[in-house]
């Protein structure tokens, strides 16, 4: 199913995300946002990076249930409790070197937050994925 991914050539050259994603898809699988929570429902100690990987295999486990796979993404949001740019483009690059990777090359969207929904927890990421027919 094609997704095809660009950027206006009057809007600033993004890096590696695309400003503009369109999906001939008929079907979309909406994800709840992952959370570095295991499988025993307990946050995963440790830093941001560490929460992100958790986030990562969750997003993979959730997408392969629904039928799709990383490069099926069309949209993601991202939200990093941080206001620290560096920390920010840690968690970013860490995205997007991860198994995950391709589904940052669409539209997406990074945020600093205040506070995520469980008590320690620095990251979470949503994703939207079109289905085959």
């Amino acid at each position: 199913m094609p997704v095809d991914r660009f950027n206006p050539p009057e809007l600033h050259a993004p890096d590696g995300y695309s400003h503009v994603t369109i999906s001939s898809a008929g079907r979309l699988a909406h994800l709840a946002g992952q959370c570095p929570v295991d499988p025993s429902d307990q946050v995963v100690p440790g830093d941001i990076l560490a929460q992100t990987d958790q986030v990562v295999a969750n997003c993979l486990t959730a997408l392969s249930a629904a039928g799709a796979t990383a490069s099926d993404v069309v949209r993601s949001v991202v939200y990093v409790v941080s206001a620290d740019h560096v920390v920010l483009g840690d968690v970013w690059r860490r995205l997007v070197a991860s198994d995950l990777g391709p589904a940052f090359s669409t539209a997406s969207t990074l945020l600093g937050v205040t506070a995520l929904g469980y008590a320690g927890q620095l990251v979470e990421v949503d994703l939207t994925a079109a289905l085959p027919a």
